[in-house]
């Protein structure tokens, strides 16, 4: 069982920056999946990024098209906690952030397990 608890959401003008934090329980850390999602009113939830093992060593990540250059997925997992560097923040970026965690590796069809509860970004223009 993983629990994740997110944190750093809030209001900030467009063009402005948050990081958002996830701490995660478990022992097992490194060898998830990571991720975050995000949901605005009235659209359907999307993948935002993801974070986990390639082969070999190598962790991938991967970002929305929307996001990509303006947001950076990282973890560290000493402190079991993984981030969301947004930058560049625009309006449609707000919606609720969630941090998800699985064994699976990212998919087309990724369906996270564990989920935290969500923090709110807002970006005014």
């Amino acid at each position: 069982q993983v629990q994740l608890v997110e944190s750093g959401g809030g209001l900030v003008q467009a063009g402005g920056s948050l990081r958002l934090s996830c701490a995660a329980s478990g022992r097992t850390f490194s060898t998830y999946s990571m991720g975050w999602f995000r949901q605005a009113p009235g659209k359907e939830r999307e993948v935002v990024a993801a974070h986990g093992w390639s082969s070999g060593s190598t962790y991938y990540a991967y970002y929305a098209d929307s996001v990509k250059g303006r947001f950076t997925i990282s973890r560290d997992n000493a402190k079991n906690t993984v981030y969301l560097q947004m930058n560049s923040l625009k309006p449609e970026d707000t919606a609720v952030y969630y941090c998800v965690a699985d064994r699976v590796p990212y998919g087309s069809r990724w369906s996270p397990n564990y989920w935290g509860q969500g923090t709110q970004v807002t970006v005014s223009s």
